[in-house]
């Protein structure tokens, strides 16, 4: 038989191609078996949305997220170490492997779903523009030519952009906290926040006589891990579930919403 030099070749980076992908592939599958080998699993929270997750009077993490990333860990027998992070680095801890799950106000979109996979929907959540009472908003061409605050890289961020008006001058911040008190100091008018996050801005400043104007998303939290954590993913999935069964999610739901999950989407 006569050799042909090319097909070796073209057999030796075939076989090193399905290598190197079996080997991403066994990788992709390592982090809850990390996780138990370790007895820590890292969470990134954020605590600039509260009542999801913020900084208590003793200085600490508190929050509904909170509660969920230590009832995870409760369940798999494991240490929690919170990793704060603002909206923006959410996803890049998942990358960077700061972090074994994303605990923090995370919405689900296919954009996302490329880079980074989603357990089931463990809180309720929505998006919406809120202002003054004394503008009139019935619509979002009414924003036109006014200028509304959001956090950058968040969902509200997302969705603004995809009903806002050209002349809408959007402005963005690098996390929840500062979008505030750009609307609280008058640096815009109006501002696009999670429902809880802009709830507690109003109770906690009612000069501000602000109130909700128009909807951007329905939009549960989801729990975030790495692309391809499938064992992992399974895993939090029946803890949840069990959560869900039991009422511990409506549990965790009416302590820090005022109201139960219900029904959720996987």
């Amino acid at each position: 038989m006569k050799f042909n030099p090319f097909s070796k070749r073209h057999f030796m980076i075939s076989l090193a191609a399905t290598m190197l992908l079996a080997t991403s592939a066994v990788h992709a599958q390592t982090a809850l078996a990390d996780v138990m080998r370790t007895k820590v699993l890292k969470v990134a929270i954020q605590t600039d949305s509260a009542p999801y997750g913020y900084v208590g009077t003793d200085l600490k993490p508190i929050g509904l997220d909170i509660d969920m990333a230590n009832y995870i860990g409760k369940k798999l027998g494991v240490a929690v170490e919170l990793v704060p992070v603002v909206s923006a680095s959410r996803i890049p801890a998942l990358q960077t492997k700061k972090a074994d799950l994303v605990i923090a106000t995370l919405g689900k979109n296919a954009e996302r779903e490329k880079v980074i996979d989603f357990t089931a929907a463990y809180s309720p959540f929505f998006q919406a523009v809120f202002g003054p009472k004394n503008l009139s908003v019935k619509s979002f061409a009414d924003l036109a030519g006014k200028s509304v605050g959001v956090t950058r890289g968040a969902m509200e961020d997302q969705e603004l952009g995809k009903v806002a008006p050209a002349s809408v001058d959007t402005k963005r911040f690098e996390d929840n906290n500062a979008t505030i008190a750009a609307f609280i100091s008058g640096q815009v008018q109006f501002v696009a926040l999670g429902s809880s996050v802009a709830g507690n801005m109003m109770v906690k400043n009612p000069q501000l006589s602000s109130e909700y104007k128009l909807l951007l998303k329905d939009s549960p939290n989801f729990i975030g891990l790495g692309k391809g954590e499938d064992k992992l993913k399974t895993r939090v999935n029946e803890i949840l579930a069990e959560a869900k069964k039991s009422g511990e999610l409506d549990g965790m739901a009416k302590k820090w919403l005022g109201r139960p999950a219900g029904d959720l989407p996987l």
